[in-house]
């Protein structure tokens, strides 16, 4: 439930309802807008009564949160979170609130010439970051896994020579210190969405989290899945639509763009597309990042390889670095349209058409 204070109430007030949530066996988790504060009360099984919040001074009215999911819900956290990732040293990305990001690079990370040079042309476009796999979950055993940790390392080379924040996958508990050391977000890949231990380890790291929709997922099931990251402490979880598996053929993924609006009406986790993943072919990525855009996604994560038909994954979706910068610039225009900015300041000027 949540518990909204009256206009005017002090820092007196907030302390006597926190007190009685603790008293409970609840956890307070307290939003303060210009207007309005409110007080979420967090917990399994606790004993908080809404009547004795109700008879705290300068309680509005106390309100049951009905979905699922608390701590993502927007009755309880009204305005936009924005997620910020800034490596030592270099370009600050900044995703949500009116921010997008633009986030490219190669599915694998294969060399460290390969991963620099892309890292060099994510930046030379005007991209936020940085995406890369050192470590790659595969459908086949007998397909290539990932460089691992040579992997890491050739993404802190590609950091070093351009400023980009990394973007990278964490595929299990163990690695979840090892690449948090490397990363500046974490990403959860669709495989892993419903992996509980592996989100509940995601919630303890102090680095933003980009959470992929499962292949079948619901939005409350997704949604659900963040929860998970949010209950142990971490609040900087952004979420990526990244196409649902249906009887289509013509795509390797249908990408579900009516998701954004529904998880921006639900949440105020910011929420990007991958365009990528979520078509399987690379002439559909830059008409789909910008329908993403134009539906109100809040950045996009793109497959951009220096040679494509020689990627060792996933070539068909990957697209060239001309491309991704056609890309850059019609976001630039489209966040201009809509209000927004891209969130990396990004200084490549809108010359570019849409269409």
């Amino acid at each position: 439930m949540i518990v909204v204070m009256k206009h005017g109430c002090n820092q007196r007030h907030i302390d006597q309802v926190v007190a009685v949530i603790v008293q409970g066996g609840a956890r307070p988790m307290i939003s303060q807008g210009e207007d309005t504060t409110i007080i979420g009360v967090i917990g399994i099984n606790h004993q908080v009564l809404p009547e004795d919040l109700r008879a705290c001074e300068f309680v509005s009215r106390v309100i049951p949160i009905s979905a699922p999911y608390k701590l993502a819900s927007r009755a309880l956290h009204p305005a936009d979170s924005v997620i910020a990732a800034a490596p030592k040293n270099g370009v600050p990305m900044t995703v949500g609130g009116g921010n997008i990001a633009i986030i490219g690079g190669p599915c694998t990370v294969e060399s460290e010439e390969q991963i620099v040079t892309a890292a060099r042309q994510v930046r030379d476009a005007g991209g936020s970051a940085l995406r890369g796999g050192a470590y790659k979950p595969r459908t086949s055993p007998y397909s290539f896994q990932g460089h691992k940790l040579d992997g890491l390392k050739m993404l802190a080379a590609a950091r070093e020579e351009t400023g980009l924040a990394i973007v990278t996958e964490l595929l299990s508990i163990d690695q979840a210190d090892l690449v948090a050391e490397y990363a500046d977000v974490i990403q959860i890949g669709a495989r892993n969405m419903q992996n509980y231990p592996l989100l509940e380890a995601a919630g303890l790291l102090k680095k933003p989290v980009l959470l992929k929709r499962g292949l079948c997922a619901t939005l409350t099931e997704f949604l659900l899945a963040a929860e998970y990251i949010l209950v142990r402490g971490n609040e900087q979880v952004i979420l990526c639509e990244r196409g649902v598996r249906t009887f289509e053929t013509e795509t390797r993924f249908t990408l579900s763009l009516s998701s954004i609006p529904i998880l921006q009406e639900k949440s105020h986790l910011p929420v990007i597309t991958d365009p990528s993943h979520g078509t399987g072919v690379a002439s559909l990525v830059r008409p789909m990042s910008r329908a993403s855009l134009a539906a109100g996604a809040d950045g996009l994560i793109i497959e951009v390889h220096p040679d494509p038909s020689h990627a060792r994954v996933d070539g068909d979706q990957s697209i060239t670095a001309d491309v991704f910068e056609q890309i850059v610039k019609d976001s630039i225009l489209m966040a201009d349209m809509l209000g927004k900015k891209l969130g990396n300041g990004c200084l490549v000027k809108p010359t570019a058409a849409i269409f």
